[in-house]
This record gives structure tokens, C-alpha cells and sequence, in this order.
């Protein structure tokens, strides 16, 4: 008999846990970056889908991530030496994403408990991926400080507490600001259902963040045939030269 009632909770297990699903929004599903880009608000909302009342007990949290691509980056530690700052430890993180906003509910901490966010990997500390370290580098984690700081400062890092409203547990919505300095690719974009900081659901989608028109045949052609690129941008300098010349002579003659 236990052994039925184990099978039968098994078998309902999926159904339990998934009795509140994310229905997702968005007001933008492709991003173009053109030569007069500076940026962009994505609109993201959606809705929880629910088979039952709404559960009794601690309220429902949201947290939405928006990851660009991920990517090796050097990190250069620098020194005053005699008066002159240079370079003495170099690391490199494996992989970090080239933008990354968390947006909650509420204080991340009250809403997400840590080993949730260390299986999903939500927190800017937990998206970035750095396994080792030389020997001779014995604070490897000032490292990774430093990309979350710099990237900060550079607002391709934002941490949005509180920025995501949620409406009789049913309807979120919150805004997040790209910054002109994207880099081009897939932004991957997670929903996650919280309660009592525990994940109950979660749900993924792509922004495609692409160049387009002029940026895009320029980004190729410097991808693709960099000897041309090379050629035609040293075309240009020199005209660009040479014209700045001609004009000046033209406005000293006059």
C-alpha cells in the first residue's frame, strides 16, 4: 500500500510543481543596432497561469534576468612602481556575459534563496564563470570583482531590486534599459517564479540583439575580408585628409 501511494505521488509530482507557469511578454523580441543606436527600454510582462486558487502562504516573487552574450575576458591587475603604474598580474575569467540586469520583486535575498541561485545561476556573481587561477594569484575572486565593477560603472551590469511589480500575485511587468554598447548576439532571457525564496517555475526566451544596414556590412566586411576593411578605411583616412586640407587651403585663400 505505502508503495502505491509513493508511485501515485510520483506521478503527480510534475503536475504539483508546476501548478503555477510563467505566460510571457515582450514588447521587443529583436533589438537593431544601427549607426544611431543609443540604446533601448525592453518591456518585459507576462502573466502566472494556475490549474488551482492561488496558494496560501508567503507571496509570489518574481526575478527576471537578461543575459548578452558570454565571453572570455583578461582582467590586468596594475601597480605603482617608481611612479608609474604597470601591469603585474593578469587573469583570465572564463566566461562572462557582455550585459546582465537581474530584476526582483523585492531584495534579492528575501526572495531567493542562495542555493536556488546557485543552481540557476541568477545573481551577477553566480553568472560569471572563473574555474582557476595561477598559483601565484591568491585572491582570484578580486578579479571577477573587478569586471562587475567596471562593467557597473558602464551600466552593462545592473542589479534592478524592487523593479519588477507584481499585481494580486497574477500580473508582473518591468522595464529594462540596454545600453548603446551592446554587443551583438542572443540575450537570453529567464522568468522565475519564487515563493518563500524557494524556484517554482521558471521560463526562457531569446532577445535577438543584431546589427542592421551600414553597421551590419561593416561589421561583416571587418569579420570576413579584413584586408579590404583594412584597405578601404586607410581609402578613407587618407580622403578624409585630404579633403580637411583642401577645405583649409580653400578658407586661407579666401
Amino acid at each position: 500500500m505505502r508503495g502505491r501511494w509513493l508511485l501515485a505521488f510520483l506521478l503527480l509530482w510534475p503536475a504539483l510543481v508546476q501548478s503555477e507557469e510563467v505566460v510571457l511578454g515582450l514588447s521587443k523580441a529583436e533589438v537593431a543596432i544601427t549607426t544611431r543606436f543609443d540604446g533601448s527600454d525592453i518591456f518585459i510582462f507576462g502573466a502566472v497561469k494556475r490549474e488551482t486558487a492561488i496558494p496560501e502562504g508567503p507571496p509570489l516573487e518574481v526575478v527576471i534576468t537578461v543575459a548578452g552574450p558570454s565571453l572570455p575576458v583578461m582582467v590586468r591587475r596594475k601597480q605603482n612602481r617608481f611612479g608609474i603604474w604597470v601591469n603585474t598580474d593578469a587573469l583570465e575569467v572564463d566566461a562572462a556575459p557582455s550585459f546582465y540586469a537581474v530584476a526582483s520583486s523585492g531584495p534579492l535575498d528575501d526572495v531567493l534563496r542562495d542555493t536556488d541561485d546557485l543552481r540557476h545561476r541568477i545573481g551577477i556573481h553566480r553568472a560569471i564563470r572563473s574555474i582557476g587561477a595561477p598559483d601565484e594569484i591568491t585572491d582570484a575572486d578580486a578579479f571577477t570583482e573587478a569586471v562587475i565593477r567596471i562593467r557597473e560603472n558602464a551600466d552593462l551590469y545592473q542589479t534592478l531590486e524592487g523593479n519588477v511589480a507584481v499585481d494580486q500575485q497574477t500580473l508582473f511587468r518591468t522595464e529594462i534599459s540596454l545600453p548603446a554598447n551592446l554587443t551583438e548576439g542572443d540575450y537570453a532571457t529567464r522568468i522565475f517564479l519564487t515563493r518563500d525564496g524557494a524556484v517554482i517555475s521558471h521560463y526562457e526566451t531569446v532577445i535577438d540583439v543584431r546589427k542592421v544596414g551600414l553597421e551590419r556590412w561593416l561589421y561583416a566586411l571587418s569579420r570576413e575580408q579584413p584586408l579590404i576593411y583594412g584597405l578601404m578605411s586607410l581609402a578613407i583616412a587618407i580622403a578624409a585628409g585630404w579633403g580637411a586640407s583642401a577645405a583649409f587651403r580653400l578658407l586661407r585663400d579666401s
